[in-house]
């Protein structure tokens, strides 16, 4: 991706200072998605490595992931797939826990949404410390999916995550990435 292009896509993103908890300056996309250009430009650049191969499916995780990885799954001709907080699903379900900043959750998935082998992108908003985004890797490959890599809008390489999924053979792309916390 272009510098001109990241720059233009992080200045649709808009920062709120002191929220969740003072100290922290939250990257909200909710700008990004409102502008029609903007989101369009992002899906495309997560998609662009993927185009023309075989992926089966594409992962969303729990909310904003939805989102993106619907228009993702959409623009590949691949299935969705919703990572979902435990008990959300009203079908069988395959389940993790993973840990938080604060402490430990679970996500889970139908058990029947990926057939062992099925090749499969895990998209989100953004990757900060990467407890969400591990844990879900973990849990694609314990139903059997070839984990593909893993896309983010925003990235806070501060925080290490995209390491984490680095390191655990997991390719990761960012569109564009912001200091700090």
């Amino acid at each position: 991706m272009t510098p001109e292009l990241a720059h233009d896509l992080k200045a649709s993103v808009r920062t709120i200072v002191d929220y969740p908890k003072p100290g922290i300056l939250f990257r909200d996309i909710t700008t990004l998605l409102g502008d029609a250009r903007s989101f369009r430009r992002a899906v495309d650049e997560l998609v662009q490595p993927w185009a023309g191969l075989k992926i089966d499916k594409v992962a969303g995780m729990e909310a904003r992931g939805f989102i993106i990885g619907g228009a993702v799954a959409h623009q590949l001709s691949a299935g969705f797939v919703p990572i979902r907080k435990k008990g959300k699903l009203p079908h069988t379900t395959v389940r993790i826990a993973y840990s938080l900043e604060y402490g430990i959750d679970e996500m889970e998935v139908h058990a029947d949404a990926i057939k062992p082998g099925e090749r499969v992108i895990l998209v989100d908003d953004l990757i900060a410390t990467g407890g969400t985004a591990e844990g879900a890797v973990k849990l694609m490959r314990q139903i059997g999916a070839e984990v593909m890599a893993a896309c983010f809008i925003i990235d806070l390489p501060d925080l290490g995550g995209a390491a984490k999924l680095r390191a655990m053979n997991v390719p990761v792309r960012t569109l564009m990435t912001f200091d700090g916390h």
